[in-house]
């Protein structure tokens, strides 16, 4: 009974162990992560998404569509 209590104990160990290793791996993935959101929306707000429209002439004057 003293080696099943022991291998329980062990068991119980090794597990909070790597569950402190993923642990600190998900912290480093969520913090690259996060550096990547700032970086692609420091990107995305520099560039104009929408197109100027035509002020003057008979070409895209009436309707604006674009795709």
């Amino acid at each position: 009974m003293d080696t099943a209590v022991n291998a329980v104990v062990g068991n119980a160990l090794a597990l909070q162990s790597f569950n402190q290793g993923q642990e600190v791996q998900n912290n480093l993935l969520k913090q690259s992560l996060d550096g990547q959101a700032a970086h692609m929306d420091q990107l995305l707000s520099s560039i104009d998404l929408e197109p100027a429209l035509a002020s003057s002439g008979s070409l895209g004057t009436q309707i604006n569509t674009f795709a």
